[in-house]
């Protein structure tokens, strides 16, 4: 997951070719133009989605910050919204900042288009959301798809009808039916289904009516095309023909849309044997993603799972199942529709409560087995949880409403590394909710009070961290256990330390060493060192927090602890710095670095690319030094940190350096060159592995101005307003005013006619 996203969007990859939508494509655009918010509103099945990431493929090169997807198809809880909006913007829930304040305060000076995916089913949280991005992000314009308006103010709608259906009445020539929509859709779909399929003058009559049977509906097209692999185009009209007549006493008579849809996915559905009908109906039970080994051990009949590869792969045969490759692990999923109507075959089948508890248990289990153990594959684990948080959620969620409040506590406190570096507050909320739900498992609620105020560490909440630790510590005594009384003394400590109480830290630290001296445990040897390192840094003493901190370094390695691994470094890194040793320090940094970028951990990359920026002042590399502080700072904002007080003065000292000497207005443009880059691009600048340092306004050629600034600059010399550039572009006028004065101070210019002939010579 680290570093993968760009900057400039997010946007898939078309897996399968973009038919037709001419007329929605230009109706999009003339809306977008006028409006901040256009929803494309059709029943399910029509391609709104197509419609949407296509416009958001044209239109996004228009907008400086790109475009970026926002998938709700998978989420079931209303609350979750603002976090899928964060995932997709790949910001960070890794401090206190709530998620949907996260995510305003990123977008109020964003130039870019969000396509939010699937609202119907979330209409209310994804209305709300929608309408605070428009309130406080100007240059943010919105594209949601859902089976009914958002009804937000300034909302323009675009319907999506099914394809554009051939001619009724006369036999249209052979290359006209060719670039028919729906035509176009069924032969293609048949051609990848039978790799021999053609659009002949024989078959084109069927082929047409068949298109106009379906009502031009995308996925009940591709259900009809597949079937091509066994039966030819006359069979598959007749037998729909039939389910047809049968609906209708016989006639042709039109049904509605949406009973058309449905009779297609009986009609494939009754095709599939006993066996595959089974199975397709209880996937229905994934919220989200789901694996070949999920399947085996909630799906397969009577705990038998021999024939479930053979099973899913004939439902991703026949685009029952869509399948997809996350990072290297075959992954799959249902449409929208596709898992309303599983549901309803599930409801039907009286399987809704078994399958729910199978869930339940499998997710509980499978996460209780691996949780502490973690940390030490922490790589590998989180890639688990990134495909299945989804599902994991959804049945925290089952838990919450059942007040299955054990199995709910086990689970969310076995999540505790995903809360620690993926979803902090969402980790508080969940806890926090099933705690007051019910009594959780006396054998592991000592973690659970642990984790929660380990939380409230991370998020600066000292005071909230000490009620949680404090019961935690009476937890595990309780429960006769060493280990997680250790922990939570140890973690107590660092609370107190870091809220200004250092008698009462001592007493906290002395007591977790006396505990953990009977435990023989790495963890708490670590934790320990950790906290005394912490108490070093705090006093001054150095000596100790290298002699601490070179032990738990140690012994983070041996046992491939990277998190704990990563923060020693960090330590070592501070107390080279505060020895003079220069090149140790960078050394440190550097390596704790890597780390934090391999695990994606933004809060360490913040505070470390920062630190290099230190280096990079000393080491007379001012231009880089501005880069890297720009670049720590947008990853400080996308994790909704704060400066902590015991590094802020190195960032200070940092940020004065580069401003001396660079002098004001050229730190101010590096650092916004700095802002801009991509992760991956920071971390490469911040080892010295990339010597692409983008071009400074110390010289006036092309590279000078950024894409968005060489855009408005072209216009300029086209001669267009300033409101007529926004109207181009999708940008306020405000937005142009200013980019234009960036670019006069740029060029060292005075007009726009200048501006004109420089870009008039630069083209030459």
């Amino acid at each position: 997951m680290a570093g993968r996203t760009t900057r400039t969007g997010n946007l898939p990859a078309e897996a399968t070719s973009f038919i037709g939508r001419r007329r929605q494509l230009a109706e999009l655009r003339k809306k977008l133009a006028v409006g901040r918010l256009v929803s494309l509103v059709g029943p399910g099945g029509v391609g709104k989605s197509r419609v949407a990431v296509r416009g958001a493929t044209d239109l996004g090169r228009g907008f400086k910050d790109g475009a970026w997807l926002v998938e709700l198809a998978e989420v079931r809880d209303p609350t979750l919204v603002s976090n899928a909006v964060m995932a997709a913007l790949d910001l960070r829930d890794q401090a206190a900042t709530e998620p949907l304040k996260l995510v305003l305060s990123y977008l109020k000076d964003k130039s870019l288009l969000l396509v939010v995916d699937n609202c119907e089913h979330l209409l209310g949280a994804a209305a709300h959301l929608v309408s605070e991005v428009i309130r406080v992000a100007p240059d943010v314009r919105v594209i949601a798809t859902t089976r009914e308006p958002l009804s937000v103010p300034g909302e323009h709608v675009v319907a999506v009808p099914p394809l554009e259906l051939p001619s009724a009445h006369a036999t249209e020539p052979l290359n006209q039916l060719r670039q028919n929509e729906a035509v176009m859709l069924f032969v293609e779909r048949a051609e990848a289904a039978s790799g021999n399929f053609e659009l002949t003058a024989a078959n084109q009559s069927v082929v047409a009516d068949l298109c106009r049977r379906l009502d031009g509906l995308p996925l009940a097209i591709e259900l009809a095309a597949v079937r091509t692999r066994v039966l030819t185009v006359e069979q598959i009209f007749d037998r729909l023909s039939d389910r047809f007549g049968l609906l209708t006493g016989g006639g042709r008579a039109a049904l509605p849309r949406h009973q058309t849809l449905q009779t297609a996915i009986d009609w494939s559905h009754e095709l599939l044997t006993r066996a595959e009908r089974t199975l397709l109906r209880r996937l229905c039970v994934f919220a989200g993603r789901f694996t070949i080994g999920d399947v085996e051990s909630v799906c397969s009949e009577d705990g038998a799972a021999a024939d479930v590869l053979d099973l899913l792969s004939s439902l991703v045969d026949k685009s029952l199942v869509m399948k997809e490759d996350t990072k290297g692990v075959a992954c799959y999923r249902l449409h929208e529709t596709m898992r309303e109507y599983a549901a309803h075959k599930v409801r039907e089948a009286g399987e809704e409560e078994v399958l729910k508890d199978r869930c339940t248990e499998y997710y509980v289990s499978r996460c209780r087995r691996t949780a502490l153990q973690a940390r030490f594959g922490l790589l590998e684990w989180l890639a688990w949880m990134d495909v299945e948080i989804d599902n994991i959620r959804s049945v925290l969620r089952q838990c919450l409403v059942q007040s299955d409040s054990v199995n709910g506590i086990d689970l969310a406190t076995s999540l505790s590394w995903y809360w620690i570096t993926r979803a902090t507050t969402e980790g508080v909320r969940w806890l926090d909710e099933l705690l007051a739900s019910g009594p959780g498992n006396p054998q592991t609620i000592a973690w659970t009070y642990f984790i929660r105020g380990f939380l409230a560490v991370l998020q600066g909440d000292w005071t909230g961290a000490r009620p949680r630790l404090e019961m935690a510590i009476a937890a595990a005594r309780d429960a006769g256990q060493p280990i997680p009384l250790a922990h939570s003394l140890t973690m107590a400590s660092i609370a107190d330390n870091m809220a200004g109480d250092r008698m009462s830290a001592g007493r906290f630290l002395d007591e977790a060493q006396a505990v953990a001296a009977e435990a023989d445990d790495v963890a708490t040897t670590v934790g320990i060192l950790q906290a005394r390192a912490l108490k070093g840094a705090i006093e001054g003493d150095f000596e100790t927090v290298k002699f601490v901190a070179t032990e738990g370094a140690r012994l983070s390695r041996e046992v491939g602890d990277l998190y704990a691994l990563h923060m020693m470094l960090l330590n070592l890194g501070g107390a080279a710095l505060a020895a003079g040793d220069l090149n140790d320090s960078k050394r440190r940094y550097e390596e704790a670095l890597r780390i934090a970028y391999k695990i994606d951990d933004r809060i360490g990359q913040f505070y470390l690319l920062a630190a290099l920026a230190y280096h990079a002042t000393i080491s007379g590399q001012p231009r880089v030094a501005a880069q890297l502080l720009g670049a720590s700072e947008t990853i400080r904002i996308g994790a909704g940190a704060t400066v902590m007080a015991v590094l802020a003065p190195f960032i200070a000292q940092a940020e004065e350096s580069a401003r001396a000497a660079l002098g004001a207005s050229k730190c101010a443009a590096e650092f916004e060159i700095g802002r801009r880059l991509s992760r991956d691009d920071a971390v490469r600048l911040a080892l010295g592995e990339s010597h692409a340092v983008a071009a400074s306004s110390d010289h006036a050629g092309p590279g000078v101005l950024g894409k968005r600034e060489a855009d408005v600059a072209r216009l300029v010399a086209d001669g267009l307003t300033n409101k007529q550039i926004g109207a181009r572009l999708f940008i306020s006028e405000r937005t142009v005013d200013s980019h234009v004065r960036n670019i006069l101070n740029k060029l060292g210019v005075n007009t726009r006619a200048q501006i004109a002939g420089w870009i008039g010579s630069s083209n030459q």
